[in-house]
């Protein structure tokens, strides 16, 4: 039987679940920004990157217990939908998994794992045994084939979430970001989601930038990252001190 994480719980209420970036390997970090936060203003998740900056799977099992002992829910965005990979973050402590770069259904590496989990055995403790009805499935969306075929990524059997990765979306799509074209995408995989019964996720640069995702009804929405944050804030401080 299993119980229901952080992440799941959030999901399952009207409100919002907010997030951060992680890409540090700092438990530290994470814990500092965690700890004594209120119940209004509480991170449900983070998003471990290990696709991104300096975080291997040598970091997952102290930054997932770091994380999920200030009552947060570790996801982890593995480099590429392999099996072993999917296991090892498993196998460490991942209350979730992300992909990247889903292009079309047949790509869905971690649908087609979402289903192995419910009918295999993993070599896992029997902890992870019980977590893994609560797992949460992530399969990112950012290129021009995700979206033109998001309807049906959207209706893969295991797979919780689409997650929307803006920036990457419209490179790929090689079109403006923000403009009218990449704006178009979004919707649509929003709205691809809701029409499937899962749910809406997508990265932001700042408070503001989550705030107008929230208004739009997405369900997941992070607000920033650790080294985005922490390079703003000191590069603020920076200027007011040398300001005349």
């Amino acid at each position: 039987m299993g119980f229901p994480t952080s992440i799941q719980k959030s999901l399952a209420q009207p409100s919002t679940a907010y997030g951060f970036w992680l890409t540090l390997p700092s438990a530290t970090v994470a814990k500092t920004i965690l700890h004594g936060t209120k119940p209004s203003t509480k991170f449900s998740w983070v998003l471990i990157d290990a696709e991104h900056g300096l975080i291997s799977d040598h970091h997952y099992y102290e930054l997932n217990n770091a994380i999920a002992s200030e009552g947060a829910s570790p996801i982890i965005r593995i480099p590429c939908a392999e099996e072993w990979m999917i296991k090892r973050a498993l196998d460490a402590g991942a209350h979730g998994i992300m992909t990247t770069m889903c292009h079309t259904e047949e790509r869905v590496g971690m649908g087609q794992c979402g289903r192995l989990i419910h009918s295999r055995e993993w070599p896992v403790v029997t902890i992870m045994r019980g977590i893994q009805s609560g797992l949460t499935v992530a399969v990112q969306i950012e290129s021009r084939g995700g979206v033109e075929n998001i309807e049906k990524i959207a209706s893969v059997e295991g797979v919780n979430v689409l997650f929307i990765g803006p920036c990457d979306l419209s490179k790929q799509m090689n079109v403006t970001r923000g403009g009218d074209e990449h704006e178009a995408a979004i919707q649509r995989v929003l709205a691809a989601a809701h029409s499937a019964g899962k749910k809406a996720a997508i990265f932001c640069t700042d408070g503001d930038d989550a705030r107008r995702r929230v208004s739009q009804g997405f369900d997941m929405v992070s607000v920033n990252t650790d080294v985005g944050v922490l390079k703003a804030e000191m590069m603020g401080h920076l200027q007011k001190a040398n300001s005349s």
